[in-house]
């Protein structure tokens, strides 16, 4: 439901490394080949286009729409490393690049409008990568900041949960709390406590159910999307303005998931992945969707589960940003008769059976996530990702440095989105800390 891929499976990955650690991975995954593959996408490899006429696309048209894509995409990352960017968004760039190459294109006006559907389909792909409602939100210059690991994406045979599992075991007994959502994170204090009269904390995590929890440091690793819902009332005292600027700036959108299962599969044994090629649809058009009747529009197509013997016949479809917040709200029946028409429409085969099963994610309407990762929208950059890192009180603070300290995907600079990301920013932290004792005992070597 939520991380189900390890993204550029390879040396680099920390996921990876303690995935192999543990020996959670398939032999092909674990294969040099497989790690040294540099791709410029996440997403299956055995794709087969159908218009919304019911039509399958020349394979030469999608591919080579694809491979325009990528290079569009290689180029835009190159802003990176210059002081000035033409456009602001990741959006305009591209839709500037494609209205130049449309130009060459309007001599056949219905080959041109198939490029600029298939076109489209890649925007609602970065969408749902980037975790952004619009292409158009993406700022450009830090875009190429974001770094793609080799290796060709891959899966869990035991589910992600396995790799959960075997970090646990390392951990004492119980150590663990479940179902206890904080309240308040009460830092730069002098906290005692009963049990330990002598001993003043900086630090007291306080629960919903009155649980008091002192400590002389606290990593907060939620989701930048509760942090924008609850950063004035979560810390006490409250965040300094650099930090909420910084939250506030940093884009966090929403990317769901839904899977379907069948009785018998409908597609073919080679394909991955079935895009779904709206022909009236262009990136080169702006619409302000009617999300009653199109929120289906943005799902990208279908990636086909694969082993079968593993998965069964499972269908998923994924869609990002305000159409994925909808969808939300919507009952199970209405999502699964919507897209078993949406089947029959791009199939052109009415006779195809319901999915036997629906299962989906509701990240946005979680309080506990609002959404399901960051992006570095328009006016934000990597710089804004380090603040939001900074442990507090700061530096040049009097107090006790490293009370709250911060992790989670939202504070990597180069892996932001990413389950390794994630883990990276756990270790960092960790590294901190150790650290600063390190330090507090040389300079005390009586301890």
């Amino acid at each position: 439901m939520g991380a189900q891929w390890i993204h550029g499976p390879s040396k680099q990955n920390a996921v990876f490394q303690l995935a192999s650690q543990y020996h959670l991975l398939d032999e092909a995954a674990m294969s040099e080949e497989n790690q040294a593959v540099q791709l410029n996408t996440h997403l299956p490899a055995v794709s087969i286009c159908y218009t919304s006429s019911g039509k399958r696309v020349d394979p030469e048209i999608s591919a080579s729409m694809e491979e325009l894509y990528s290079v569009l995409i290689l180029k835009s990352r190159e802003f990176f490393q210059s002081k000035a960017e033409p456009v602001q968004s990741l959006g305009e760039f591209l839709k500037r690049e494609i209205a130049r190459c449309a130009e060459e294109w309007k001599d056949d006006e219905e080959v041109c409008n198939l490029k600029l559907a298939l076109l489209n389909v890649e925007f609602k792909i970065e969408c749902c990568v980037a975790g952004t409602d619009s292409l158009d939100l993406l700022a450009l210059q830090p875009f190429g900041e974001y770094v793609i690991l080799p290796g060709i994406d891959c899966t869990f045979p035991s589910g992600f949960n396995s790799l959960i599992d075997e970090m646990m075991k390392s951990l004492p007994k119980d150590i663990v709390s479940f179902n206890k959502p904080v309240k308040y994170i009460h830092w730069n204090g002098s906290f005692k406590t009963p049990e330990a009269p002598e001993h003043s904390y900086s630090v007291l995590v306080e629960c919903e159910n009155g649980e008091i929890i002192p400590a002389d440091h606290v990593i907060v690793t939620v989701p930048l999307g509760f942090l924008k819902e609850n950063y004035e009332t979560f810390f006490r005292p409250p965040l300094p303005p650099s930090k909420i600027n910084s939250i506030q700036k940093v884009g966090f959108g929403t990317n769901n998931k839904i899977f379907l299962e069948f009785e018998e599969p409908f597609w073919e044994p080679e394909c991955d992945l079935i895009k779904l090629v709206w022909e009236d649809e262009s990136p080169l058009n702006n619409r302000s969707p009617d999300l009653q009747k199109t929120w289906f529009r943005k799902i990208l197509g279908f990636i086909i589960l694969k082993p079968a013997e593993r998965y069964g016949h499972v269908l998923l479809a994924v869609l990002a940003g305000q159409e994925a917040n909808f969808m939300e709200q919507l009952p199970d029946s209405e999502v699964k008769d919507c897209l078993t028409q949406v089947i029959h429409q791009f199939t052109g085969n009415p006779l195809i059976p319901p999915p036997k099963n629906i299962l989906r994610s509701k990240w946005h309407s979680d309080r506990f996530t609002k959404g399901s990762y960051s992006y570095t929208e328009v006016g934000s950059s990597g710089d804004d990702i380090d603040i939001i890192a900074q442990p507090l009180p700061s530096k040049s603070a009097k107090e006790q440095p490293l009370q709250v300290l911060f992790a989670g995907e939202a504070t990597h600079r180069t892996f932001y989105s990413t389950t390794h990301g994630a883990l990276e920013s756990g270790q960092r932290e960790a590294d901190r800390l150790r650290d600063h004792y390190w330090l507090h005992i040389s300079r005390n070597p009586k301890l």
